[in-house]
């Protein structure tokens, strides 16, 4: 390619290559592990290029030139945007099972008033449910799961083509169906600590019936909370790698992969 012939394609790579950056740096901004909030912004910006830079040489040929509208361009790039928000949202969901759990477990283990800043959930959360949100960007980033979703992304320029309409009612499905596994995720990870919490406010109740002069439950709260902390420190290794297993699962359902 001549000097000349480089200029004249350089304004249709450049908005492919917006359009690329479009539906690649939101997705990065929100996947799980490579989209936490501890990871510093100008990083998921650099991983977002990156990405641009490797998938643009393969990709250009089925991207669209620049429209001479600017409505169009607009509407191209708002979504490819909402393309890539969808895709890593649904990756995100998995991630969050891991700290609502962790939120279960803190209100069965009698911790839920000590709160911490969270940003996985927002806001302010439980000691427990920011270790388990913590634990699962380990898991994620250690095991390398965080490769399935980018291939995801990756094939979901076949799946999605840059400038067909968003399929609004089946993307909506695919959340809610996402949102339904996340919450049942969740609750079989904190399944021991619901059973074990039943068994203790039964026993203290039995025991408050036979003693009643005696006050139960506050003598049981320090001990409920160390019996939670040992039972927490005995099953946490299980409880990753069932959390490996079901994020596995998830992301190789997840759309362009199926």
């Amino acid at each position: 390619m001549t000097e000349a012939e480089f200029l004249d394609a350089l304004p249709v790579l450049a908005f492919q290559a917006v359009l690329l950056f479009a539906r690649l740096g939101a997705a990065a901004m929100v996947l799980p592990g490579l989209g936490e909030e501890e990871v510093p912004a100008q990083i998921r910006l650099g991983l977002g290029l990156g990405l641009v830079v490797l998938l643009l040489p393969g990709l250009a040929p089925a991207l669209p030139a620049a429209p001479d509208q600017a409505a169009e361009a607009v509407r191209l790039i708002l979504l490819e945007v909402l393309v890539g928000l969808w895709l890593g949202g649904l990756a995100r969901l998995i991630v969050i099972a891991m700290a609502v759990a962790g939120q279960m477990v803190a209100l069965l283990l009698g911790l839920a008033q000590a709160m911490v800043p969270d940003p996985a959930l927002g806001g302010l959360g439980t000691a427990p449910g920011r270790l388990f949100g913590l634990a699962a960007v380990v898991v994620v980033l250690g095991s390398g799961l965080y490769a399935i979703p980018l291939g995801a992304l990756v094939q979901s320029y076949v799946l999605f083509p840059v400038g067909d309409p968003f399929p609004a009612g089946p993307g909506a499905e695919a959340m809610a169906a996402a949102a339904g596994e996340s919450l049942a995720l969740s609750l079989r990870l904190a399944a021991p600590f619901v059973v074990a919490a039943i068994v203790l406010n039964v026993a203290l109740g039995l025991l408050a019936r036979i003693a009643p002069q005696v006050q139960v439950y506050f003598v049981a709260i320090p001990g409920q909370i160390v019996l939670g902390l040992a039972l927490l420190a005995l099953v946490m290794p299980a409880l990753l790698g069932a959390f490996a297993e079901a994020a596995r699962a998830a992301f190789l359902a997840l759309p362009g992969l199926r």
